[in-house]
């Protein structure tokens, strides 16, 4: 009898051990997927004004980004610096771009915000299914001391990613996405930044005599059911958005107006994991097409005829995982 007391306290003992083991695990997942909903509040919360550098395969571009918060509204503006100037101005879902060229404003209403720096998204609380979180050491980008976080995938279908968070504010100063031989692919980080209060007048367009130029109004239709399905997504991807845009082949006779009778539906359907996005694009077929996919840096697209509708999946995710999608996408009235 005293031998079976002693061994059942030493399973009581062992049990206690394994349980504040699994729970200081857990713990530390929960704090690090914390951290990850952190930086993905940062982006859209934070006011700061800063030039970054995107490096996809053997291309560089360059922007420049001013973001204001006033505790309602969001308001940011994107300078293109490389090639023809033009400018994104976004409150809250609706942009407005601006080309000077052509002395035109494109507006489109009920867009998600999933660009530099505010690349995780509302799915951010999914990626402890799909990725290894793991702490790493302090660096410094743009002269500003970060955190950086290693995102490991736990299947072939997605690449791994390094995070580096400012350390104050959480705001994502630098991202590297790393392919299955851990080496950069793509990286985008800021080369000059400052966080914090900024010039209401730096979010407004660059140009002048904006009365004179044309708008365009791009409809965009949110929350729709097309009918198209993707039958057999990634583990761990679910869908954010689906929309119908109506892009318009002629203006109106006013010139100021889409006249939807002559227009180019497209229906786009958006997948994530919470740092990986897919996204498929279904539009009426057209000849001289050609169907086969296309690699640039960590970006893959694919092309593909299906009856009467031309498909088109892109996303920042390895070649396999973009034709498990396109091999899967079926219509059901």
């Amino acid at each position: 009898m005293q031998y079976r007391n002693a061994f059942l306290v030493i399973i009581h003992v062992v049990g206690l051990f394994v349980s504040s083991l699994a729970y200081a695990q857990s713990a530390e997942d929960r704090d690090l997927l914390k951290a990850m909903q952190q930086i993905q509040l940062a982006a859209k919360k934070t006011s700061y004004s800063g030039t970054f550098v995107y490096q996809q395969g053997n291309q560089i571009r360059t922007s420049k980004i001013t973001h204001g918060f006033d505790g309602e509204t969001e308001v940011e503006k994107l300078e293109i610096l490389d090639g023809k100037p033009r400018e994104y101005i976004r409150r809250n879902g609706e942009v407005s771009c601006y080309l000077p060229e052509s002395k035109l404003i494109q507006i489109e209403k009920n867009l998600t915000q999933e660009e530099f720096p505010a690349l995780l998204n509302e799915n951010v609380h999914l990626l402890a299914e799909s990725y290894f979180i793991k702490k790493a050491q302090m660096s410094k980008v743009a002269g500003n001391e970060c955190q950086v976080y290693s995102l490991q995938p736990k299947d072939s279908l997605r690449y791994g990613f390094r995070l580096c968070a400012e350390k104050n504010s959480n705001l994502l100063l630098g991202i590297q996405t790393l392919n299955t031989r851990n080496e950069v692919i793509e990286q985008i980080a800021f080369t000059q930044l400052v966080v914090g209060e900024i010039d209401k007048g730096r979010l407004k367009p660059s140009f002048p005599n904006l009365t004179q130029w044309r708008i365009e109004n791009m409809t965009v239709q949110a929350n729709v059911k097309s009918g198209w399905q993707v039958k057999n997504l990634p583990d761990g991807f679910k869908k954010t958005l689906e929309t119908k845009r109506f892009i318009p082949i002629s203006p109106s006779v006013s010139g100021t107006e889409t006249n939807h009778s002559k227009s180019h539906q497209v229906v786009q359907m958006m997948f994530s994991d919470g740092i990986s996005s897919i996204s498929v694009f279904v539009e009426p077929n057209s000849s001289g097409r050609t169907e086969g996919s296309l690699q640039q840096g960590a970006m893959t697209i694919m092309g593909k005829r299906m009856g009467d509708s031309w498909l088109t999946v892109v996303g920042e995710v390895p070649n396999a995982a973009i034709k498990q999608v396109i091999s899967s996408i079926q219509y059901k009235r």
